[in-house]
């Protein structure tokens, strides 16, 4: 274990911050892209993507764009794989009832953080919600429903009085709502996940339009809270 105030390492730091960047991209990105999001020289970026390409944490398409490798879901799948199993198909239920993606997300620090999601099986269109993608616990749906299982004295100094009365209302009423506050036209309605030896978590969808109002569509994410609760909690 190191000690208590020994300097970072700034190789390792870049390489897992170049793992964000890709989690948290859209698509595949260039070698220049992840360079000048990371603040590096392309040279330095190519000999960190390297080695990440060795352990198969990343991969490069035949035009040289590069995603993150398939090892990284075998490894995101040993993140609480007992939550994560009991989760996924409710998740998947969830999704295929509502058409619409739904995900579970933990706080991570002061994020919160998608450990796993599933897009509905039938639907024209739906949002993406990939796991590994993270925004402040400040903001969006399952924020609010992991703000409600934390004291009011932890939320931190940067939550607002419109933030704090939307999480009051949460406590109350059992679900979060958001609109446009993570990804521009999408909405989402989440419900806290309260578990023992787990972190505060939720479970939550995403969707651009339906026909189901917010109550009922926590009522469904509530059931499946309830089912999962039991299988872990017992």
């Amino acid at each position: 274990m190191a000690e208590t105030g020994s300097p970072a390492s700034q190789t390792l730091s870049r390489g897992i911050r170049i793992l964000e960047i890709l989690a948290d991209a859209r698509g595949p990105l260039a070698i220049d892209e992840i360079a000048a999001r990371l603040g590096v020289h392309r040279s330095i970026a190519y000999r960190l993507l390297r080695t990440l390409e060795d352990h198969r944490l990343v991969s490069r398409d035949a035009a040289g764009a590069v995603s993150l490798g398939a090892r990284m879901a075998a490894l995101a799948a040993g993140v609480a794989h007992d939550l994560q199993a009991e989760a996924l198909p409710e998740l998947t239920a969830v999704a295929n009832d509502l058409g619409m993606t739904c995900f579970l997300a933990v706080l991570d620090g002061d994020e919160c953080i998608t450990l796993a999601s599933v897009e509905p099986r039938h639907a024209v269109a739906s949002v993406a919600q990939r796991p590994g993608a993270r925004h402040p616990v400040t903001v969006g749906a399952p924020g609010k429903a992991i703000l409600a299982q934390i004291p009011a004295s932890e939320w931190g100094t940067d939550v607002t009085a419109p933030l704090r009365a939307e999480v009051e209302a949460t406590i109350r009423r059992g679900y979060a709502t958001s609109h446009d506050e993570v990804i521009p036209t999408v909405q989402s309605v989440a419900v806290p996940l309260v578990l023992r030896g787990h972190r505060a978590a939720a479970i939550a969808v995403v969707h651009v339009a339906t026909t189901l109002d917010d109550a009922e569509i926590a009522a469904r994410l509530q059931h499946s809270a309830s089912v999962i609760r039991e299988a872990l909690d017992g």
